[in-house]
């Protein structure tokens, strides 16, 4: 397994629109691993493709303390969207910032798994905030995207000032 580098926002990568994957073979399966690997030791709860810069429909997700609920999700879908929740968010493209975003209370996502089988689940809480962070990510969204034009402005002056800083 091998840590990926993580596109940063404003990266114009992070706005390109994840292609289905056509084939989960051993390919996917380690870039799944490699993903899980890089979003623990980020350390994050959530990475999608686009991310690491492989703009395919693949996530993965562990919102759990010990790192022992890991979901890969291949090709997800949200087929139902419920309710209505204001949290913070922060994201791994996004390092430091942290706002409100408002998402769906619950969701049910419809995916593939590592060996092609169709699967669902519903979600709600952290988990089903993380699938639309992640599923917003494939299709070429940042959390930022749903704040207003000031406070996107005011994260990108922040961030441009962090990487002078380490630069």
């Amino acid at each position: 397994m091998a840590l990926l580098p993580i596109l940063r926002y404003p990266d114009p990568r992070l706005k390109k629109v994840a292609q289905p994957v056509e084939k989960i073979d051993d390919t996917i399966r380690k870039l799944a691993a490699d993903m899980a690997e890089t979003m623990y030791e980020a350390p994050g709860i959530g990475l999608a493709a686009t991310q690491v810069d492989v703009h395919l429909q693949l996530v993965v997700i562990d919102i759990s303390e010990d790192k022992s609920d890991l979901r890969v999700l291949i090709n997800p879908r949200i087929e139902r969207l419920q309710g209505c929740h204001v949290g913070e968010e922060g994201c791994l493209s996004v390092p430091g910032i942290y706002e409100k975003v408002e998402r769906a209370e619950q969701v049910t996502v419809h995916y593939q798994d590592l060996d092609g089988k169709n699967r669902s689940f519903t979600a709600d809480g952290l988990l089903a905030v993380c699938v639309q962070h992640e599923l917003d990510h494939l299709n070429g969204k940042v959390f930022v995207d749903h704040l207003s034009q000031l406070k996107q402005g005011r994260i990108k002056n922040k961030l441009a000032k962090q990487a002078r800083v380490t630069a």
